[in-house]
């Protein structure tokens, strides 16, 4: 059995909800392992919405999430959102190990300093994030990604991940995402750009009410 042949997660019927108002219903998909989901829709279609959900941020009124078979989502997907969760009073190595600390990851000062650069904020570390402009605090929470494996983080729910990003951040984005679904990594993400690297589409206009 080929890495994309391994099932992994599974929404049957799904409706997607702003409070009790229904926004989508009867979502349906099917995610292997190597799969990079392009999450798209016409605005209000509840994108962000449903990948709250999948987080466990937002409860499932109705339909069924199932991971590899089991019912539920047991496992901690790694959640990346526009509301960064980033703390102005701690320094750029204190936020980024703090986010790695919820996975159970302790970083090296070498890793801190791998990811960093990764994203550009090489020599950044002992910075305050609060002098740090949107865009450069947007790169710690991506920084993370260049340390988590499908082994600590099966599954990643991106949520714009693009936004505010240089072509060539986006390059390295692609190939970092790209690695991860390699290695057995599953990805559910929004984007207003294409995703060159992505071999599916969920289309939540299709599911409207």
């Amino acid at each position: 059995m080929t890495v994309l042949d391994t099932p992994l997660l599974a929404l049957e019927e799904l409706t997607v909800q702003r409070g009790e108002i229904p926004l989508c219903e009867g979502v349906a998909l099917q995610l292997s392992a190597g799969s990079i989901c392009h999450l798209i829709g016409a605005n209000g279609t509840g994108k962000t919405t449903l990948l709250m959900q999948l987080a466990g941020l937002l409860p499932v009124l109705a339909g069924e999430v199932s991971y590899q078979g089991q019912s539920g989502l047991p496992i901690q997907p790694l959640y990346v959102s526009h509301q960064l969760g980033i703390h102005p009073n701690l320094t750029v190595a204190q936020n980024l190990t703090f986010l790695l600390n919820l996975y159970g990851i302790t970083p090296s000062a070498a890793d801190i300093d791998n990811a960093l650069a990764w994203v550009g904020l090489q020599g950044f570390e002992t910075i305050s994030s609060s002098h740090l402009s949107a865009g450069q605090t947007r790169r710690i929470t991506l920084a993370r990604l260049y340390l988590l494996t499908p082994d600590v983080t099966p599954f990643w729910l991106l949520d714009e991940p693009f936004t505010a990003l240089d072509v060539d951040m986006v390059a390295r984005m692609e190939e970092r995402l790209c690695d991860f679904a390699q290695a057995g990594g599953s990805i559910l993400m929004t984007s207003h750009q294409a995703v060159g690297v992505a071999n599916q589409v969920l289309d939540l206009s299709d599911y409207m009410v």
